[in-house]
């Protein structure tokens, strides 16, 4: 006797995401290790130098931490109020950071030192940055102005007072010492030359600018203030190259990764976007539990890290261990034979046998029940889980010559699961020639018999006509539509070649076909 073939269901894929090499490349870290920290994250950076510590600004303090234990190293403490900024030096010994304070503090990592206090602001300082030279500092202050201090002499070179506002940004030349950018809440970035003490260049951002970044060439800068992050052209006299607006709140940070391949933005919406440095493209997104105020990568991508305005810190490290294969696991034993052991030199292979584990469905259809198997996929988990599986076993049914015999004879109940599984689905592109079908067969078998039929069936038949005659208006609609295309394409394609040559081929659906058919009168 053969065996019983199960009902062949179709499973429809959701469309994913293309899965790109960037993909796979940010995805290959472990699960995010969240370490909490009293007040809002200010700022994060890296050490150039291995094993890449990172400095954490954050209350009264800067902590530096161990990306692979995730501990704290070095406490540096000597602040009265808030701390900002604290920013490593290219040689990884030295830090200098701001705070609500009117100065500037530099420390020795090693020995948790004070060497240098720079005072000469009037109000809080918020980013501090070594030069390309490392031996000045620059800071940016609430008072409007940036400044320019030499650490062996710990006096203020220069001062520039070209802002309106507190003045949030900075960024300095990864080829110059002398070149530095300053971002403020006047919605200004500006450009200065120590070399001669001036202004060289000025753009609108028109939005309070939150952070500024050099790309690694040192021609061209970003500016990220508002939801937009703006590509400036400094050789080209400031010209502006690209708008990027991936953030739907303000964006608060950026960074370089991927030794300057990719560019790192963090917002308040909880994400962090990472772009392509040449075009400007999001190929991934890091997602957040709250709102990210900093963001730090390591120079060899090994770690990210994130700060939120919750204290937390996000620590994210990539996943470098080599995972056994099951083969390698599995472990192998072996039996050795004496003289005295008797080996018999043929094997017996005993099959397997399977037990075939049917569903409900296919149960009852293995027993020709019809109605209860269509009963047991109109349950409603069923119908709002699986809906394939209801259409499939229809199908089926059509297959058997099953389906009439199946919807015939049925309580007000029972119709009325499956006339609402049909309003609901009938518009659904995968499940429409098979719902139309049983459609058709369901109104031949009630027609006669409507009258006596209660005032809820009689309604829901209603509700499935209207539903029929909306498919109907949208079918005509996507024709006239697919006619205008071609007349277009053609028109085009009279006149010389094009760039677009698919066409897309729009399907008549049958529910106009069947409309008459389907839509009958209801007393």
């Amino acid at each position: 006797m053969a065996s019983f073939r199960k009902t062949n269901t179709k499973v429809f894929a959701k469309a994913g995401p293309e899965l790109t090499p960037d993909n796979i490349y940010w995805k290959k870290f472990t699960p995010p290790v969240f370490v909490k920290e009293f007040g809002p994250i200010d700022y994060i950076d890296f050490s150039p130098i291995e094993p890449h510590y990172f400095a954490v600004t954050c209350s009264v303090r800067v902590q530096v931490y161990n990306p692979i234990t995730k501990l704290v190293t070095t406490n540096l403490s000597r602040f009265r109020e808030a701390a900002y900024g604290g920013c490593f030096r290219s040689d990884g010994k030295l830090l200098c950071a701001g705070g609500e304070e009117p100065c500037v503090r530099l420390f020795d990592i090693n020995t948790k030192s004070l060497l240098r206090l720079f005072k000469g602001h009037q109000a809080a300082v918020h980013r501090t940055l070594f030069t390309r030279d490392s031996i000045r500092i620059t800071s940016f202050s609430d008072d409007k102005t940036v400044a320019l201090w030499d650490i062996p002499s710990e006096k203020q070179l220069t001062t520039f007072k070209e802002h309106e506002d507190y003045v949030r940004a900075g960024a300095v030349s990864p080829v110059s010492p002398d070149i530095f950018l300053s971002g403020g809440y006047d919605k200004v970035v500006k450009m200065y030359d120590t070399r001669t003490d001036k202004t060289v260049l000025k753009v609108d951002h028109e939005a309070p600018v939150e952070s500024l970044l050099f790309l690694p060439a040192g021609g061209i800068f970003l500016s990220a203030g508002g939801t937009e992050i703006r590509v400036w052209d400094a050789l080209a006299g400031g010209k502006l190259l690209a708008k990027i607006s991936q953030h739907h709140k303000t964006i608060t940070c950026l960074k370089l990764a991927s030794k300057g391949q990719r560019i790192v933005s963090g917002s308040l919406d909880r994400h962090v976007k990472i772009y392509d440095a040449g075009t400007y493209k999001v190929v991934h997104t890091l997602d957040y539990p709250n709102a990210v105020l900093s963001v730090g990568i390591s120079p060899d991508d090994e770690t990210v890290v994130a700060g939120m305005v919750d204290g937390l810190i996000s620590v994210r490290r990539r996943d470098t261990e080599v995972k056994q294969t099951k083969a390698q696991r599995k472990k192998v034993s072996y039996r050795y034979a004496d003289s005295h052991s008797r080996i018999t030199s043929t094997d017996i292979v005993v099959q397997e046998e399977t037990k075939q584990i049917l569903s409900k469905q296919d149960i009852f259809l293995r027993k020709f029940q019809y109605s209860k198997a269509l009963d047991s996929v109109l349950l409603a988990f069923v119908v709002k889980r699986t809906p394939h599986v209801t259409v499939a076993l229809m199908q089926e049914l059509i297959r058997r010559q099953g389906l009439k015999q199946a919807l015939a004879a049925r309580d007000g109940k029972s119709l009325l699961n499956i006339l609402r599984f049909l309003t609901r689905y009938i518009g659904d592109v995968r499940f429409g020639r098979v719902l139309l079908h049983v459609t058709g067969v369901l109104m031949d078998a009630y027609e006669e018999s409507l009258d006596e039929l209660s005032d809820e069936v009689r309604s829901m038949f209603n509700i499935l006509a209207k539903k029929l005659e909306e498919e109907e208006d949208l079918t005509r609609s996507l024709l006239e539509l697919q006619g205008a295309l071609q007349m277009l394409v053609t028109g085009a394609e009279n006149v010389g070649p094009v760039a677009i040559r698919d066409q897309v081929q729009l399907e008549p659906s049958s529910a106009a076909h069947h409309q008459k058919s389907l839509i009958f009168s209801i007393g």
